[in-house]
């Protein structure tokens, strides 16, 4: 019993300190898996590994981590927005179809629950309520931009940036693969619905 008490002291001693970043990454870890309750600076420090003077000598408290985990997942879905809506000149209609299918997958499944847990607290705080609409606003005005490239008007092209952001997110948080004999040829036809009202996009438009 003492050996292995000497052995939880060595392996205590030997971790390497966490640094800022990695007490923000902590957090946001236990974000997706447990929710705000998982980022009480106790549960985090026991989940770390560490004393609570590690969080402390870091932070002034509690609410300076969560605005910074707020602020990594606000700049990383602007970052990620940004990108996956930076078309090519002259093809607006296939890059809506992309972002459609990228948003609309269920592939990264820790993304979505850091998404929940954020909109989840959102409901609670109109601090984390205010970011989550600020990642909206962005997200709704690049897709707008896109259907207007493609020729609509900005009336037409608000409709169907709702659309399409309610479409991929509803379908992200499905299980439907065995709805329909072909999901994939069913997921294109209501793409293509949203891009351009039902028309198939054929390659080079």
């Amino acid at each position: 019993m003492e050996k292995n008490a000497v052995k939880t002291r060595a392996s205590a001693t030997n971790r390497p300190p966490l640094d800022r970043k990695a007490w923000i990454q902590a957090a946001t870890d236990a974000l997706a898996e447990e929710g705000l309750a998982g980022l009480r600076v106790e549960v985090l420090a026991k989940r770390c590994g560490v004393t609570k003077g590690s969080f402390y000598w870091h932070f002034r408290d509690r609410q300076e981590l969560l605005d910074e985990v707020l602020n990594l997942w606000k700049d990383g879905r602007i970052r990620d927005v940004s990108k996956q809506t930076r078309g090519e000149p002259g093809k607006p209609l296939e890059q809506i179809v992309r972002v459609i299918d990228v948003y609309s997958s269920s592939r990264n499944r820790r993304g979505i629950q850091i998404e929940l847990a954020v909109r989840d607290w959102a409901r609670r705080d109109p601090k984390a309520a205010a970011v989550v609409e600020e990642v909206d606003q962005w997200r709704l005005k690049n897709a707008k931009d896109l259907f207007v490239a493609s020729g609509m008007t900005p009336q037409e092209a608000a409709s169907r940036s709702l659309l399409l952001y309610a479409y991929s997110f509803g379908l992200s948080l499905m299980i439907y693969e065995h709805f329909d004999g072909d999901v994939v040829a069913l997921r294109s036809q209501i793409a293509n619905f949203i891009a351009r009202g039902g028309a198939p996009v054929t390659a080079g438009q």
